[in-house]
């Protein structure tokens, strides 16, 4: 089936947990013509904000994530298949399917104003991106950003969306205090691709021109190179690297395309319907990266890959961070000023629909 307009995939993989699956009937050629499928945005009651990481290849130790799900609508994106728990397909449903935690910043003070709680590395966007579309109008991450500046607790931000400028406000008052540090996820420069790679994503000189106002304002930040394609954009990493460090990114970081469960059927189908005549290669070379799959869960490997395209993309990012003076060591953020504040937050009624099997 074509993508459905501005969405970046139009299949919805089988859910490996549930036992039924749905296959769409054609009728006068209706898969023909996708038009457009609307986002549904459903109400999250989770009790928990903070998602403790185990893994020893990731420098923080909880992820806060205001939303389950992306409108982004990446094609590669690794985090699809988490939407298969909770009775969704890793396809459209994740880009257009969202949970929104309405209480995110409640969540958040009480965690960390609990009597046990001890400063921690916290990473926001540690799944799905934390500025998406519906941030705007939402404003869930900025409220925690607001608990994170009052109590002076550090945070790393990733994220593909220019919207995290909104908020250099609080992104200032905890650099003030050495608590703060922003990563701007850059795949390609070349808006085009981009445009169909991560459709609702924020243009690549819209990411670039977030770099500078942070800079500009003290907040320290950096490029994540991520993920470099083999064969579609791997090509651009001493490009992306310099167009980064000329904005005034301070460190940077990479890490090569995986693609775990449902992934790799949702971004074969994205290349056969965009790159059809490099398909075989890339999905090849990608194969190369993991032993012969398309993913390797294995700590440290994961993120980089190996063999020869590895290789090479790791010669690429260690000349091109030299030459532009950008540090290959993530940032450090400090919890020297932390403080617990227990101001009340009240509830927020965003209207939502309830969540699945409610």
């Amino acid at each position: 089936m074509p993508a459905p307009r501005g969405r970046g995939t139009g299949v919805n993989p089988r859910n490996r947990f549930e036992r039924l699956h749905l296959e769409p009937w054609p009728e006068d050629g209706e898969l023909e013509r996708p038009g457009s499928v609307s986002t549904v945005y459903f109400r999250d009651d989770s009790r928990s904000i903070l998602s403790r990481n185990d893994a020893d290849d990731l420098s923080f130790d909880f992820g806060v994530n205001p939303y389950r799900g992306c409108e982004h609508g990446c094609a590669y994106c690794y985090a699809r298949p988490y939407h298969e728990y909770l009775g969704f397909s890793a396809g459209l449903d994740f880009e257009t399917r969202i949970m929104v935690k309405e209480n995110a910043a409640g969540l958040l003070r009480r965690e960390l104003t609990a009597p046990g709680y001890r400063v921690s590395r916290l990473a926001m966007s540690g799944v799905t991106d934390c500025y998406q579309p519906v941030e705007r109008r939402l404003g869930l991450t900025r409220a925690c950003l607001g608990v994170l500046a009052e109590m002076r607790h550090p945070v790393v931000l990733i994220t593909k969306n220019h919207l995290v400028t909104r908020d250099l406000d609080h992104l200032k008052e905890l650099a003030r205090f050495g608590a703060c540090a922003v990563y701007l996820s850059i795949t390609t420069l070349d808006r085009g691709l981009a445009a169909t790679l991560e459709p609702r994503a924020s243009a690549p000189e819209h990411r670039l021109e977030a770099i500078r106002q942070l800079a500009a304002a003290g907040v320290p930040a950096g490029v994540a190179c991520a993920p470099l394609i083999p064969g579609l954009t791997d090509h651009e990493l001493p490009a992306l690297l310099q167009a980064a460090a000329a904005a005034g990114a301070q460190f940077a970081t990479y890490s090569m395309v995986r693609l775990p469960g449902a992934v790799g059927e949702v971004f074969e189908d994205w290349l056969r319907r965009h790159f059809p005549q490099r398909r075989d290669k890339v999905m090849e070379r990608i194969r190369s990266l993991h032993a012969g799959r398309l993913n390797d869960s294995r700590p440290r490997i994961r993120l980089r890959g190996e063999g020869p395209w590895a290789e090479q993309a790791a010669q690429w990012y260690r000349l091109g961070c030299r030459r532009h003076g950008l540090s290959t060591t993530p940032p450090e953020v400090s919890g020297a000023a932390f403080r617990k504040v227990t101001a009340e937050q009240p509830e927020l009624d965003l209207g939502l629909d309830p969540g699945p099997g409610d």
